[in-house]
């Protein structure tokens, strides 16, 4: 009953829906020369050609031009650009410490390190000369990060010092005092005194706030010592800006697939279970010292992560940046708030169009994906569902691609990074306007039926798994991974950031207690972004996807056999190998989430 409602039309459906039935095909990209903005000259915009766009835009922007007049859509758009290749990235990485395995992932060889408990005490040998570990940040990374770190060093006896640099008069300082970390004991100090006495500098303060303060941080930094990020923002907006790191310290990076407080939940179950925690990638932006490998996965080690793979800055902050807006946070907030509106206007009652959406989501579906895989979904339903799946996945596939690649490209050529960094200045009141922080995302009639679904939930249930929710998800999902196969990236990276980070480390947040509870334990970048980004999905979801189902349009069969033999559906079988032994076990008043989200 609950499966055939999500098919029906209704009148409150159609009202805000779109009416063409017309299924149009887009066409194919040619050679066509088409305008690149290049500048202002006496206040009129000029244009050169290009080669490699569409070629419906290259006849308007041609036309035009053939017209003597400024091509205005060229000029409203970033620069276009030649495609990039469709080249899987591969990497290859020498460490004098730690054990280097291979793994084939869609036919392209990989390395890997693998963490865990038992690799504690190399920590020691990759750390060496290391003294202080500075920590700037008290956000989601921050806490998590800081204390694992702590505990592994104690763990092997280290008297490597872990110390937190916060600004005089911070709110966190409490916080980080609750933690632990003292000014007494000199683990706890002045945000420039804790990075000039620091070996090793690990920068997790927000997006943002690196941008505005990168070069007084990077300037007071001891020569040789080794800048650590846990994203690659700052390079992105160092290239948006001409300018680079300094060249006489190490820059690493370590990014953890998951919120901090999955990070140190994790952390803590392994305690108990050896290789808990959550998978991280690692970079290495510039080596002074010949050590920065070995020390960037001695970092990933200690924080807890079971499974380290490597990836390049650029490529890290494209994937994740686009991610979170992608279905880790932005995409399925915007799926679940448009398929709870259809399944209650064909006449699913409110508690059934919840349990059949998110619960369906983050329990039966995340833990079929994070185990078996995204295929699996597929192969388990019967002959009735697996049609209702190929109805919701067909007609949800390319209006969620169409939002993604654009995320993608804008995050490619830095309109997302820039976007980021405004918006982290109106937090505060400016020329003469109020301030704009943060508003909750979870308080409207829909999380409110949530929360007594939650109450009257069975414990240890997976919930259902409704075939046209999984459809939509899963073709969100796998749309997100084209656009990361085409974009050059490699299967981990593609993994990771598209599918065990999402039902793994995330989903896990809003079972527990709702889209905020998820959203609003990640970084300012990823709540912005979350909250930018899901409405788009929202929409076309429901003036494109919805209403060609409800008009009948047929399966695009190709499209089908697409997602059956994706080699996507290999890399995550050998990626459910390494996948760690327990899952994340994450309570309503789980400590070490935002002050503003405990119970």
């Amino acid at each position: 009953m609950a499966s055939s409602l999500a098919l029906k039309s209704s009148a409150a459906l159609r009202s805000f829906s779109a009416v063409s039935t017309t299924k149009t095909t887009p066409a194919a990209v040619t050679n066509v020369a088409l305008p690149k903005f290049v500048g202002f000259q006496g206040g009129a915009k000029h244009v050169e050609l290009v080669q490699g766009a569409s070629k419906s835009f290259g006849e308007v922007a041609v036309a035009q031009m053939g017209g003597k007049r400024s091509c205005s859509c060229a000029a409203q758009m970033v620069a276009a650009t030649a495609a990039e290749p469709a080249v899987t990235k591969t990497y290859d990485f020498d460490t004098k410490i730690f054990r280097k395995e291979r793994i084939n992932l869609a036919g392209h060889e990989e390395h890997i390190v693998k963490g865990g408990r038992s690799v504690f005490p190399l920590v020691a040998d990759a750390f060496k000369g290391i003294k202080q570990i500075g920590v700037l940040g008290w956000g989601s990374q921050g806490p998590a990060q800081a204390q694992n770190l702590r505990d592994t060093l104690a763990d092997i006896n280290s008297d490597i010092k872990v110390r937190i640099g916060l600004r005089k008069g911070s709110r966190s300082v409490a916080d980080a005092q609750a933690m632990g970390f003292k000014e007494e004991d000199g683990t706890l100090g002045d945000i420039l005194d804790t990075v000039a006495s620091s070996d090793l500098l690990l920068l997790l303060i927000s997006d943002a706030a690196q941008a505005n303060n990168y070069k007084e941080i990077l300037g007071a930094m001891k020569p040789g010592s080794t800048l650590g990020l846990s994203h690659g923002f700052l390079l992105g907006h160092l290239q948006a800006q001409g300018d680079k790191f300094r060249d006489d310290i190490n820059v690493v990076a370590v990014c953890p697939k998951g919120m901090g407080p999955s990070v140190r939940r994790l952390y803590e179950q392994g305690k108990s279970v050896d290789g808990a925690g959550i998978n991280a990638s690692f970079a290495v932006e510039q080596d002074v010292t010949g050590t920065a490998t070995d020390i960037a996965l001695g970092w990933a080690v200690a924080v807890g992560s079971p499974v380290i793979f490597q990836t390049d800055l650029e490529s890290e902050y494209r994937s994740d940046i686009f991610g979170e807006r992608g279905i880790l946070l932005g995409a399925v907030h915007g799926i679940v708030e448009a398929l709870f509106r259809r399944y209650v206007a064909n006449g699913m009652a409110p508690e059934d169009a919840f349990k059949n959406t998110v619960e369906c989501i983050t329990g039966n579906l995340s833990q079929t994906i994070s185990k078996h895989g995204i295929i699996s979904v597929y192969n388990s339903l019967n002959d009735s569902g697996k049609k209702e799946f190929e109805a919701a996945y067909s007609a949800s596939y390319r209006p969620a691609q169409e939002i993604l690649l654009e995320c993608y490209e804008d995050v490619q050529y830095g309109n997302e990074i820039r976007s980021v960094v405004l918006a982290g200045n109106r937090f505060s009141p400016k020329e003469g306007l109020p301030a704009f922080p943060f508003k909750t995302i979870d308080d409207t009639y829909m999380w409110q039926i949530g929360k007594k679904v939650r109450e009257q939930r069975v414990e240890g249930e997976a919930g259902p798994l409704h075939p046209f929710t999984a459809g939509v998800y899963c073709a969100t999902m796998m749309a997100q991974i084209e656009v990361l196969q085409k974009k050059g990236h490699s299967y981990s990276e593609i993994c990771n950031e598209s599918v065990i980070e999402a039902v793994d480390s995330l989903n896990p947040f809003m079972h527990a207690r709702g889209v905020s509870f998820m959203v609003d334990n990640c970084s300012t970048t990823a709540r912005l972004g979350a909250r930018k980004w899901a409405p788009r999905f929202d929409y076309n979801l429901t003036q494109q996807a919805f209403p060609a189902v409800d008009h009948g349009e047929p399966i695009d069969q190709e499209l089908m056999e697409a997602f059956k033999n994706d080699p996507v559906h290999q890399a995550l079988s050998v990626t459910a190998s390494l996948r760690p032994a327990v899952d994340i076990a994450v309570t309503a008043s789980l400590y070490g989430v935002r002050k503003e989200l405990r119970q």
